[in-house]
């Protein structure tokens, strides 16, 4: 799919220049020479103008409908991918996936939001905000999790929970309210990756865990940038103006020191650039969570075990 954001453009025009001497490249003429060149300029260029993103265009990075989303990390990390369906309550809510599957042989729970690319699929999984039907559903998988003993690793990409009338009806606030009190009590490993955005009580619904970190690219925040905009200054076009105020980018939480554990590098350019090179980063941090984790869980019932 071809999308670019406006500061990628640069770099589009590069890269589209490189193809088509690339193209026109035959036995009798070599245009070798001219293709290092670009290509060393692209490189120094990329590295340029991601090494200075403002903290709004990080945050469109983050937006970025090529990044990859959940399902695309289930693809890249995981095997014998299973999906459930449904709270047994009202109906599936396909902007929440759910499910089970095998990271290097082990099994785990998956619960991650889910965003369209094309028109279609966009309205198909709501833009990635899901109903209180999805976090009843998130919910159902992770008391599964807790009564098997599996693991439970969280993708996060959503601007925030659904606000519409029936959403509301159907209780959003208390299906939200009733994932933090459960997630808090449970007891099997929780690994939270904010992948996109991390949108209010809609990404923290299924973002309390035991370790939680965020790709370099995804921003975390208490409200999107234009609806803090629309609320402090009643105009949502000064959503860059809010992004700054807001820091919510990876390095200013990180900055913190008490909210994430870690920030996950992506490929030069993001990780829309390449899915797979950015799902084999992340597969290395959640096995080094899961294993520390696991270690640290073993300790502490052999401890109990002995006192």
């Amino acid at each position: 799919m071809q999308f670019f954001l406006d500061f990628e453009k640069p770099l589009v025009e590069l890269d589209q220049k490189i193809r088509e001497l690339r193209d026109y490249t035959t036995d009798n003429v070599d245009f070798s020479s001219d293709i290092k060149k670009l290509e060393k300029k692209s490189a120094k260029l990329r590295d340029e103008i991601f090494s200075n993103l403002t903290r709004w265009q990080r945050t469109q990075l983050a937006r970025h409908q090529v990044r990859p989303y959940t399902l695309d990390y289930v693809k890249h990390i995981f095997t014998d991918w299973f999906e459930v369906h449904g709270d047994r309550n009202f109906r599936d809510d396909p902007a929440l996936v759910c499910g089970f599957a095998r990271l290097d042989g082990e099994p785990c729970a998956i619960i991650g939001h889910q965003k369209g690319r094309d028109t279609k699929e966009k309205v198909y999984r709501n833009f990635g905000m899901p109903n209180p039907e999805g976090y009843r559903k998130a919910l159902r998988v992770m008391q599964m999790a807790e009564q098997f003993g599996l693991p439970i690793f969280t993708f996060v990409d959503t601007p925030g929970a659904f606000p519409g009338i029936g959403a509301e009806e159907r209780g959003q606030a208390e299906a939200i309210a009733r994932n933090l009190r459960e997630m808090a009590a449970l007891t099997v490993p929780v690994i939270v990756t904010v992948t996109g955005e991390g949108g209010s009580g809609g990404a923290l619904a299924i973002a309390v865990g035991n370790k939680v970190q965020m790709m370099q690219h995804s921003v975390y925040a208490v409200i999107s940038p234009e609806g803090c905009a629309a609320i402090l200054w009643s105009d949502g076009a000064r959503g860059p103006e809010a992004a700054e105020a807001l820091k919510l980018t990876s390095k200013d939480i990180d900055s913190l020191g008490v909210i994430i554990d870690d920030v996950i590098p992506e490929p030069l350019g993001g990780a829309h650039n390449d899915h797979a090179a950015a799902a084999a980063t992340v597969k290395e941090y959640l096995k080094k969570h899961f294993v520390c984790r696991k270690y640290s869980t073993q300790r502490r019932e052999d401890a109990e075990e002995n006192s």
